[in-house]
């Protein structure tokens, strides 16, 4: 996997090989994803620092620090050339590859379409290595595809770096926070009508609680 996601400069072309079908870029999932997270997140929460789990090459660490600019924003990944890449192109985030990374005490930890790249047997310990980094109130926001969503599996077939993934159904991953010291306390369903049918996208909200969308949100709370 380390290998394949190395490949920076050809990591956009693979992905629109399967997000073409949606007749969205990249862009438009990773700004929604985001804001979603702004708006779902416990009003009380103060949010002071951030670590984007999964950097890749630091797109969506570059949209969190426009929606959270009060944050320092840290972004960690395996890939050591999609590190490099990403500290090339965004200087004002703090980048690290996992063997180099020693911060803690975040207030926040973004994923994205990260676990179903890891093994089943390896989950657990993702899962404390992102523990250990919170605060004693933080809060993990894990966005994965919905396998339950029809439209999410034929994309991730169609993308070179998907195929062979793993998916994680809602409540296997809500087992696996609560079995590995989380509390899990929101739990949404995003992206529902493509391109061709947004003007029905108005209503996706009320629909949020529903396994209708092609990716889920769960926010999980540090024990």
């Amino acid at each position: 996997m380390e290998k394949l996601f190395d490949l920076s400069e050809e990591y956009d072309a693979m992905l629109n090989k399967g997000l073409k079908y949606s007749g969205e870029d990249k862009f438009f999932f990773l700004k929604n994803r985001v804001e979603t997270l702004k708006r779902v997140l416990p009003k009380e929460k103060t949010i002071k620092k951030i670590l984007d789990f999964g950097c890749g090459i630091g797109d969506t660490s570059q949209y969190l620090l426009e929606c959270f600019p009060e944050a320092d924003i840290y972004g960690v990944d395996t890939a050591h050339e999609a590190i490099e890449y990403a500290r090339e192109r965004f200087s004002k985030i703090n980048f690290s590859t996992i063997d180099e990374f020693d911060e803690s005490d975040f207030d926040l930890c973004y994923c994205n379409g990260v676990f179903h790249h890891i093994l089943p047997p390896d989950r657990k310990e993702a899962l404390a290595f992102v523990h250990s980094k919170l605060t004693t109130t933080g809060i993990f926001s894990m966005f994965e595809n919905n396998p339950l969503n029809i439209g999410t599996r034929f994309i991730m077939s169609r993308i070179p770096f998907d195929r062979d993934a793993v998916p994680i159904y809602p409540r296997r991953a809500k087992k696996m926070f609560t079995q590995n010291n989380f509390n899990c306390i929101d739990e949404r369903y995003l992206f529902i009508f493509p391109n061709t049918l947004k003007f029905l996208r108005f209503t996706e909200s009320w629909f949020e609680k529903y396994p209708l969308g092609a990716q889920y949100l769960i926010l999980a709370q540090k024990k």
